[in-house]
């Protein structure tokens, strides 16, 4: 049974063979919400250099101890969309199974590390659910955050999660295709 190449969607691809079944997620399609991110990150690291360039013409104590405060959190903001746009522009999820074990890996410019899980060891691929009234559950679903997984396994006691803000019919597919394949 050699079935090839399947795309699902925009962002994943599926390779299906007798003895290997390969999916990749690629974080976006959208290279316009990309380059709106680029010019967000882009003013948000000048806004950050003007305060701490400010900070050493200030004499007041008190303004000093706000902009260390400041810059602790833009520090933080900082480092999370710088993050996130590095995924989006060049990180995938690779999941592949052969010869009994299952490969998870995020890639990011073809660096990760692969995470190897014996197929008898791993349970069932299943769904996760999102609410559409939970803020959280909106907020990773959103392009602008790194996360959002739809799908899960369970290995070595460990919840695994994979599949970075798919659709709901993205994530029906794969999850079908994944666990029709380790049924074999």
């Amino acid at each position: 049974m050699n079935t090839g190449m399947k795309l699902i969607g925009k962002r994943i691809s599926v390779l299906e063979k007798e003895n290997l079944l390969s999916i990749v997620i690629l974080p976006t399609a959208d290279k316009r919400k990309l380059f709106l991110m680029f010019l967000w990150l882009l003013a948000w690291s000048v806004c950050g250099v003007i305060v701490l360039a400010n900070y050493f013409k200030m004499t007041d104590q008190n303004m000093k101890v706000y902009i260390i405060i400041y810059l602790s959190f833009w520090a933080y903001f900082e480092f999370n969309i710088f993050r996130t746009f590095l995924w989006k522009r060049g990180g995938k999820e690779k999941l592949w199974i052969q010869d009994g074990v299952l490969h998870y890996q995020r890639e990011l410019n073809k660096r990760g590390k692969v995470q190897e899980y014996n197929l008898d060891l791993v349970s069932k691929i299943s769904y996760i659910e999102l609410s559409r009234t939970s803020l959280a559950d909106t907020v990773n679903q959103s392009f602008w955050i790194r996360g959002g997984e739809r799908l899960e396994f369970t290995a070595m006691g460990k919840n695994i999660r994979f599949g970075m803000q798919l659709e709901d019919e993205e994530a029906r597919a794969l999850l079908n295709m994944a666990n029709k394949f380790m049924k074999k």
